[in-house]
């Protein structure tokens, strides 16, 4: 069969599909697999509990439940939840914006996809007009997002070692080149994979740059803020009219929902609306339902602030623990764990690579994700990507103790292999 460059683009190889394929896999095959890899969010009793109540509203009424299942949203999707949510925005944040300045998606994959090739690729001059990730690494979904070849371009960071075991990346800014080929900014805020959160410094000073560019600052929150609020240090929301703010339901505890949430101008509403039309007629309007009471009287933000945030700080500090207590003395650090729901590890001078470190530990029965995937538009070869990893700490407590002592077995295996 003869594919489009369109098709053999979005059928080959990729960062993103190799993640999602070995999770699936791995839960559909392998029930002793410890999945310390995926981004899927936890179950949470409580949080679970309230959503069930919420559906069972909705099915209880026939009016809710023909808006559920029933009728076809506009194009910018569920527009009362819009409503809500720009008028929860003004009330605690002072936003000046309305429903207008908002639109869904399914899914922040999807609205990534969207804004990517609506502002980068070849522009009507004829320049190939870039999005800018001010750090890497940065988030595995971006990587294969353009339609064209070489949509992004990134700048290594300043690293600050605060410890001997524990470190922090910074936006680099005297290498940061914005120029007339710039389409946008970029960051993800906390990042995934690091859980690193830009400072409210960091992010005044790209929107700075923005402005004098005329480009927009897009702001990843899916981990962030206003909500799921999975932040464990200060950190602001921020938004204005050069800003697109992205969110999504996912990390409340509904991923199989696809429900993407972007903030921004009219013009990027408009033109993320129309590709919406043509790509899925609308958003689905479950997500916004489910969620429609809470965002009316700001208890998404409560939840948010009260159940899940301390839930993962909890079991973050746990894994943090465990981490120190296995890997010891070893050439080990962790980036600070400032957000998300992942501790992103350093093996300096790591004899293997991280790729092949994965391999091995996924043979015993622990799922992992390479670092060497989160670094996109990083052209030159640069030895830190492959001496890290991305693990997830959201299991059961035992579940992370062992999966953590395996990885901690492998890597001293490496480093005593390379002494040998």
């Amino acid at each position: 069969m003869l594919l489009s460059k369109f098709g053999e683009k979005f059928t080959s190889h990729s960062g993103i599909l190799s993640l999602m394929d070995d999770l699936g896999n791995a839960l559909a095959g392998n029930d002793q697999m410890i999945m310390m890899g995926g981004g899927n969010p936890a179950h949470i009793p409580e949080v679970d509990a309230l959503f069930r109540q919420r559906l069972q509203r909705i099915l209880d009424s026939q009016s809710e439940f023909t808006r559920l299942v029933g009728t076809y949203d506009p194009p910018g999707g569920e527009q009362t939840f819009c409503r809500e949510l720009a008028a929860m925005l003004r009330r605690r944040f002072g936003w000046k914006l309305t429903e207008r300045n908002i639109c869904l998606t399914q899914g922040s994959q999807t609205a990534f996809f969207m804004l990517f090739n609506i502002l980068g690729g070849e522009a009507a001059n004829g320049h190939n007009r870039r999005i800018q990730l001010p750090l890497a690494p940065e988030y595995i979904g971006y990587s294969d997002c353009g339609i064209g070849e070489d949509l992004f371009t990134a700048e290594k960071p300043d690293i600050e070692e605060i410890d001997a075991h524990t470190f922090k990346y910074h936006v680099n800014f005297d290498a940061l080149n914005v120029n007339e080929d710039t389409a946008a900014l970029c960051v993800s805020r906390p990042t995934n994979p690091t859980g690193n959160v830009l400072t409210d410094q960091e992010i005044e000073q790209l929107d700075g740059l923005a402005k004098d560019n005329d480009i927009p600052l897009i702001i990843d929150g899916a981990y962030g803020l206003p909500f799921p609020e999975l932040i464990f240090t200060e950190a602001t929301p921020h938004w204005d009219e050069h800003v697109i703010l992205c969110l999504s339901l996912s990390k409340l505890g509904l991923p199989a929902l696809r429900t993407g949430i972007v903030i921004a101008s009219e013009q990027i509403i408009s033109a993320v609306s129309a590709m919406n039309a043509i790509t899925s007629l609308a958003p689905n309007s479950v997500g916004p339902l489910m969620t429609l009471d809470m965002v009316r009287d700001d208890s998404i933000m409560t939840m948010s602030r009260d159940i899940i945030k301390p839930w993962y700080e909890d079991r973050m500090q746990f894994a943090c623990q465990e981490f120190k207590r296995e890997l010891g003395d070893l050439p080990w650090a962790m980036h600070k764990p400032e957000g998300a729901m992942f501790l992103w590890l350093w093996f300096k001078g790591l004899p293997i690579t991280s790729l092949e470190l994965y391999e091995r530990l996924k043979e015993r029965g622990v799922l992992v994700v390479s670092g060497h995937y989160f670094f996109p538009g990083i052209k030159e070869e640069w030895q830190h990507q492959h001496e890290c990893l991305r693990v997830t700490y959201t299991r059961d407590r035992d579940t992370v103790r062992r999966g953590i002592a395996i990885i901690a077995e492998e890597v001293r295996k490496a480093y005593a292999s390379d002494s040998v």
